[in-house]
């Protein structure tokens, strides 16, 4: 049984992209999963000048060491103007600082959703690009459009070829464990 950690990349209190990530997170049965809402970590934007007069939060430590301890990741990020939220820059900036590989050997199922047509790609492309630098693995990845038509509800993608994609991203990953 392997050990994964769930979070998406979003500091709202209403994320659609923290939906999609407890919605996946439930169909995975034979496996350890934490879930992380983000929501509830209020991390500071990162400077140099922030680190060397306070150093780092024990939340982000903590979030360090639970991707250390994690056997592959699940995320899901936020797309803001076509690009990933500063949020999540951030934390990948924090987390780089404190371990510049701090995802090594990690293979991550990363997905994206959106309330328009595109489904976050813009922040995917960027992402998907990003997590290498960190030593993670992108196995998969999936991107659900028009969030309130498509899983609404939380209970299961309306979309058959959405939900056969989705399907078979997590298959991909789980397969990588």
């Amino acid at each position: 049984m392997a050990k994964i950690l769930a979070f998406a990349g979003s500091n709202s209190s209403r994320s659609i992209n923290y939906k999609l990530v407890k919605h996946t997170v439930e169909d995975i049965k034979d496996h350890d999963v934490q879930l992380l809402n983000l929501a509830n970590f209020p991390f500071p934007m990162y400077s140099e000048d922030f680190e060397k007069e306070n150093g780092y939060s024990n939340s982000m430590i903590e979030l360090k060491d639970d991707i250390s301890a994690a056997d592959g990741l699940i995320i899901s990020v936020n797309e803001h103007n076509g690009n990933p939220s500063a949020y999540f820059k951030n934390l990948l900036d924090w987390l780089s600082r404190l371990e510049r590989n701090f995802m090594q050997d990690k293979p991550v199922l990363l997905m994206s959703t959106a309330s328009g047509k595109r489904g976050g790609i813009g922040a995917i492309a960027v992402i998907q690009n990003l997590l290498p630098r960190f030593g993670a693995e992108v196995v998969s990845t999936f991107t659900l459009p028009l969030f309130k038509e498509n899983l609404g509800d939380g209970k299961k993608i309306l979309d058959s070829d959405l939900a056969q994609k989705h399907k078979e991203a997590l298959e991909s990953f789980l397969g990588k464990l």
